[in-house]
């Protein structure tokens, strides 16, 4: 794509949101947003979003950080009572088909995560939220 030096074709390099969000416009995917959140502790402002990103058939939400290098997809949100909140929590790496879907649960590639152990309060985050097109017209309006 043009946005890499020519040694990084066939490396083991890992790319970010960014590159996932080039990406998918690149090859014609989701449509990829971008939304930065400087501190982990600032995911909490991010919740209520998330919510009704998912309620309206979001696409999963792609999280890289710096300090916090473990990526993430996020596929839902659960809003408890005062400030309890949960994601749900995929594991990128995860490969394979499985026979069924309590296997991932089981294996540890997907789960119901707390929100304040999840991401670190010290780390930037970049989000990628997938989505199509209609989608994409109501995140510029709440952005």
């Amino acid at each position: 794509m043009g946005d890499k030096p020519p040694g990084f074709r066939g490396s083991r390099s890992w790319i970010g949101c960014v590159e996932a969000s080039l990406c998918l416009d690149y090859f014609g995917g989701p449509q990829g947003r971008l939304r930065h959140v400087p501190r982990g502790a600032g995911l909490r402002g991010e919740l209520e979003r998330l919510y009704s990103h998912f309620t309206v058939g979001g696409g999963p939400v792609m999280v890289g950080g710096d300090v916090d290098a473990r990526s993430k997809a996020l596929l839902g949100v659960c809003l408890g009572p005062g400030t309890e909140a949960y994601v749900l929590v995929l594991d990128p790496h995860c490969w394979g088909a499985p026979e069924t879907p309590s296997q991932l649960q089981a294996a540890g590639w997907v789960g119901w995560q707390e929100v304040n152990t999840t991401f670190d309060p010290n780390s930037f985050y970049n989000l990628c939220w997938t989505s199509h097109n209609s989608e994409k017209e109501q995140l510029h309006t709440q952005n």
